[in-house]
């Protein structure tokens, strides 16, 4: 599938040292890219949108983004990351918050790329359970997806263009394109 905005392309992911986890820094990436192309729909007037007076805000949505995965990853998983009050853009625009996520992300990569087996496959502290890295990192990618789920609801409400993230939408499709909604289509080999 071909986006219309890539942040971070391919040839940025750097080449794990096993490559039974280069899968990880690729879907890092291709998570990363589909959050900025979702949040790139929204505009600067959007910021403080929320769908419903218990709702998180789109720029409440955005700072906990870019917060919450500096914790996942520093605390749990051990990344270097930068002081939390220096995690957030000076002023929040949809344009810094992209920025940042992407800067953040491609050093996360870096470290990522030099860990092996034993680190993946070690037992850390997860909030109040233990879990392996491999397993807090897949939590924060479905973390991830969350929000990210979360603030498409928002640009549809908006009436905004919804991007593809793993397919077609009502708003983007291609030639080629087979989404899977009739019992024929989920019957293909």
């Amino acid at each position: 599938m071909k986006y219309p905005y890539t942040a971070i392309p391919d040839s940025a992911i750097p080449q794990a040292i096993n490559p039974l986890y280069q899968h990880l820094l690729d879907t890092y990436v291709s998570e990363t890219n589909k959050v900025v192309s979702t949040w790139r729909i929204f505009s600067d007037a959007d910021l403080g949108y929320k769908p419903h007076p218990k709702s998180t805000d789109v720029g409440g949505i955005l700072k906990h983004q870019l917060l919450s995965e500096r914790r996942f990853f520093g605390e749990f998983l051990v990344t270097p990351e930068p002081p939390p009050d220096q995690v957030l853009p000076a002023t929040l625009a949809i344009e810094t918050a992209c920025t940042r996520l992407v800067e953040l992300a491609l050093k996360r990569l870096t470290f990522f790329a030099q860990q092996d087996t034993p680190w993946w496959m070690e037992v850390v502290p997860f909030f109040d359970v233990k879990r392996q890295r491999i397993w807090v990192f897949w939590r924060r990618v479905l973390h991830t997806a969350h929000h990210r789920t979360q603030l498409t609801l928002y640009l549809r409400l908006l009436g905004k263009a919804v991007p593809s993230t793993y397919g077609p939408t009502a708003d983007v499709s291609w030639e080629g394109a087979d989404p899977t909604y009739t019992v024929e289509a989920a019957g293909r080999k």
